[in-house]
């Protein structure tokens, strides 16, 4: 099928576990003509839940992409997973489409899935819209929801359409406005949406204040509504039923007809070297520019990357530069995702979704052109949450080292959310994820699809140091062995920076006392010192280091020397500097049964936790909004079940470091030291 770039519409369907998503995208397959029958969620049967973890769990792990093409018009929808421990992928989706569909479950109302992928869009300026599922759900209150949904999201939360007949079929109350339905009248209703798109448009609205609703064409009504959703001025409310259909073929027609198509929504938020905003157009004419937004290892066709087209055409056979390499690749096969089917195509036009095989170098958020005029420019990722999760492994049989790095290389690639760290002092892998789900998930996929078991313990935690006051250092490297020596001299200052403010090398060297071509070894002696740590062999960070003196020997002075001096001088500061350990505090959420909190938030003060507030829920359950150390949490999981009988659930979210309690730093710096080396 031939179609352009306006004809295109980008849909990532996004929202809490269990609201419905995954039958939502059978049902929009199966209502534009790509599957005969829609498959199941029990059964196993569905076009995006593939992998073997999906179907043995009932829910979605990895988003899935696939293309409806009805009335000229192209959809790309994204299935993206509900749970909060998979959310890598959600918010990778979010830099592919122009609108999030954010699916509601019409009988659990407004979740914390709901906010946080309402949010996300948001702060990403993306077309938002709200999706109840599941309307003709047993005790569904859909007159309390809609209020609920303007309550939570602002008033410019408005239906498009109304269900009827308790939820068995939706009348359309944009385009029409005549009969009842089971929460008002379609007139009512769609006086409401008509006074909120008219607002954007003062001669838009003067005509429709001079000559009524029918001085408005269809395309003036289209262009606002576009401008509404562009602006966050409006945010339509859909009713379905994914199960039984109702509504889904009004969802789609609302895509063709009134959804942002790539040249009309927000600019992509691209940036250039210097992180300075720069302008990308959907002309199919110009340079390509095309952004990685995943990358899927296929057991069949290799490594799969896939791309959202921004800028220009690429075409099978076309050299593509990815970043700002030197050396072009040839793209040999150009395929479009259709669910479980990858599809051969000849072009890309902006706006489409397309994918290459087996090119190596390409990585997740890779940005892909045909000309050095674009080799620095990037697309500015999601806010994605990070990963405090941790599990030290290595391999149960011996001699599968290389395998498991291969693996775990793997799989990494795929997850934005997933880090993979090696440290050397203690010689330990540790790999890191958002939940014990999140990695228990990705053990099971390395030893089904690498054939590699793993044997799993705590690690450390990730503490960081930082010093607490200035001050300065000095050390002098020398060395007479024979022939020619080494020699370097350095003075330094330490200063604490504001949390977060990571580090900064300062010179403020005066005549030359030290040739600038050393400097550089000073500073890589200082991040050498800092990677080790001074105090419990955690990274340093939030501190400037300056060097203002120091003093060098024409024949002996020497790379090595100058490394040597500037990291014991550096540790010669810090030791004068009031150094301390800093500990990841985390942002907690836990979900429970309104009779559990008194023993939850009781397990939570013992944690040293300090509690935000609560929020009730729908159906008897408290959300617990706190902050706690990460390391008081390491067996959280577990506690959670045995209180809530297994109904509680938690998310966390790095909040900020802060210094440990002084018996803490005590009993970590004693720990360290017998992995302290001489020099």
């Amino acid at each position: 099928m031939s179609y352009s770039t306006e004809n295109i519409r980008n849909i990532a369907l996004a929202g809490h576990a269990g609201a419905g998503k995954t039958t939502l995208f059978e049902a929009l397959l199966h209502a534009g003509g790509v599957i005969q029958t829609q498959g199941s969620v029990e059964r196993g049967t569905t076009q995006s839940d593939t992998d073997a973890q999906e179907k043995a769990r009932g829910h979605s792990i990895d988003s899935c992409i696939a293309g409806i093409d009805r009335g000229g018009c192209h959809i790309n929808l994204i299935d993206t997973a509900g749970y909060p421990d998979f959310r890598g992928g959600t918010l990778s989706a979010f830099a592919a489409v122009e609108t999030v569909a954010v699916v509601v479950n019409a009988a659990n109302g407004v979740e914390h899935g709901t906010r946080r992928m309402m949010e996300h869009a948001r702060e990403r300026g993306l077309a938002r819209l709200l999706v109840v599922n599941k309307i003709d759900a047993e005790g569904a209150d859909l007159p309390a929801l809609a209020e609920a949904l303007r309550e939570e999201f602002g008033p410019e939360c408005l239906p498009v359409n109304l269900p009827a007949d308790g939820g068995r079929r939706v009348l359309d109350c944009f385009f029409h406005a005549e009969g009842a339905t089971d929460l008002s009248s379609l007139a009512e209703a769609h006086q409401r949406i008509l006074d909120q798109v008219v607002e954007v448009s003062e001669k838009l609205m003067d005509r429709y204040l001079d000559a009524g609703e029918g001085a408005l064409t269809r395309e003036q009504l289209h262009d606002a509504f576009e401008q509404c959703l562009r602006e966050g001025h409006l945010v339509p409310v859909c009713f379905v039923s994914a199960r039984t259909g109702a509504g889904v073929a009004e969802l789609l027609e609302l895509a063709e007809r009134l959804l942002p198509n790539p040249a009309e929504g927000n600019p992509p938020p691209f940036l250039d070297a210097g992180g300075a905003p720069i302008a990308v157009s959907a002309d199919p004419g110009r340079h390509v520019v095309a952004d990685v937004f995943k990358i899927v290892n296929d057991p069949f066709v290799g490594k799969l990357s896939v791309f959202r087209v921004w800028q220009g055409t690429i075409r099978r056979d076309s050299q593509l530069y990815v970043d700002d390499g030197r050396k072009p690749f040839k793209v040999g096969h150009l395929f479009r995702l259709n669910a479980r089917n990858h599809v051969e195509i000849e072009r890309a036009i902006p706006g489409d979704i397309a994918a290459v095989a087996k090119v190596e170098e390409i990585h997740f958020d890779a940005v892909l052109h045909d000309s050095h005029e674009e080799d620095r420019i990037r697309l500015a990722p999601p806010h994605f949450p990070q990963p405090m999760f941790g599990l030290a492994l290595e391999p149960k049989h011996k001699g599968q080292e290389q395998k498991l790095s291969q693996a775990l290389l793997r799989l990494a690639e795929e997850d934005p959310c997933l880090r993979v760290e090696h440290h050397k002092e203690l010689n330990e892998t540790v790999v890191r994820g958002l939940s014990e789900l999140h990695l228990k998930v990705m053990l099971e996929r390395m030893r089904e699809r690498y054939g590699v078991e793993v044997v799993t313990h705590p690690p450390r935690i990730a503490y960081r140091e930082t010093i607490a006051a200035r001050a300065d250092g000095h050390h002098r490297h020398k060395k007479q062995t024979g022939g020619a020596g080494q020699f370097g001299e350095v003075f330094l200052r330490v200063e604490p920076l504001e949390r977060g403010g990571g580090f900064e090398f300062v010179d403020e060297v005066k005549g030359g006392v030290i040739p600038n071509q050393f400097l550089p070894a000073i500073e890589k002696g200082v991040r050498q010192a800092m990677e080790r740590g001074a105090v419990a062999g955690y990274p340093m960070q939030d501190l400037r280091v300056t060097v203002y003196d120091g003093k060098y020997h024409p024949v002996d002075s020497k790379e090595v020397a100058f490394v040597s001096a500037g990291k014991k001088a550096f540790l010669d500061a810090v030791g004068k500097a009031r150094p301390i350990v800093l500990e990841p505090i985390v942002d907690v959420e836990v979900a429970i049964p309104e009779a559990n909190v008194g023993d939850v938030t009781g397990g939570l003060a013992g944690k040293r936790a300090r509690i935000l507030g609560t929020d009730a829920r729908r159906g008897g359950e408290l959300v617990i909004r706190a902050q706690a150390p990460l390391a008081e949490l390491t067996d959280y999981p577990t506690e959670l079940k045995a209180m809530t009988g297994g109904r509680g659930r938690y998310s966390l979210d790095l909040s900020h470091y802060e210094p440990v309690p002084p018996p803490v730093q005590k009993q970590l710096s004693e720990a360290w030291k017998p992995h302290v080396e001489e020099d």
